[in-house]
């Protein structure tokens, strides 16, 4: 299975972390922090001007510095593989 990965900013420590996408739309991305018994889910959801997503997990905020045409350009792409895949 491969799983997305994507770099997320906290901003208490301005540290840059790889967290596991559980889900991505244009409106909100769900993240996987951790591994095992120890993982946090957090959704992030887009900033009030649509440059970025960010979230709460475990008290610490997290910020996914992609801006909202983005994601969606990345969502459109994923679908549209998978949509040629099935035509015949």
């Amino acid at each position: 299975m491969n799983n997305e990965k994507i770099k997320v900013r906290v901003t208490e420590t301005d540290m840059l972390i790889d967290v596991v996408v559980f889900s991505k739309r244009e409106n909100s991305i769900e993240v996987v922090l951790g591994e095992g018994v120890h993982s946090v889910k957090c959704e992030l959801v887009p900033t009030p001007n649509g440059r970025a997503y960010v979230g709460s997990a475990m008290g610490r905020e997290i910020v996914y510095e992609q801006s909202r045409e983005q994601v969606a350009a990345d969502v459109e792409q994923e679908h549209h593989d998978y949509r040629d895949s099935r035509r015949r």
